[in-house]
């Protein structure tokens, strides 16, 4: 697998309507995971965690609302994510982008089997790593 750079929108409750409309200008497939199916209970249980659409046009887009306890405002609203199965490369750009900036999630295994980590860099750029199991 190559790495691919991909932006990842943030909502603050609107990320199903906004990623089903991007599903249908671009088409493609479309996943969409819950907070309510890693068990968040209450008015978010039904909001996005994250969503991927793959087009038929090799274009993806990714979208969630905030997490429970986090906010999203005007002006960080995109974050680039670096995603692919280099790790010894995804952990070196990691550690570059994070140099002089500011580590938001540690670049480690998640519960979803991956390794993810998130950060700022120098300039206020919002960067997601995320290393899949070699195939």
């Amino acid at each position: 697998m190559t790495t691919q750079l991909s932006p990842y929108l943030h909502f603050n409750g609107g990320a199903r309507a906004a990623i089903t409309f991007y599903e249908s200008v671009f088409g493609g497939e479309l996943a969409i995971n819950t907070f309510g199916d890693i068990g968040t209970e209450g008015d978010k249980a039904d909001e996005i965690m994250h969503s991927q659409l793959e087009t038929p046009h090799g274009l993806v887009l990714m979208a969630g609302d905030t997490p429970p306890d986090m906010t999203v405002s005007r002006g960080d609203t995109v974050t680039l994510c670096l995603s692919g199965d280099d790790e010894p490369q995804l952990r070196a750009w990691f550690a570059a982008l994070s140099e002089g900036g500011e580590i938001h999630v540690p670049l480690e295994k998640q519960m979803w089997g991956d390794v993810f980590g998130q950060c700022a860099d120098k300039h206020g750029v919002s960067w997601m790593v995320n290393i899949s199991p070699a195939s």
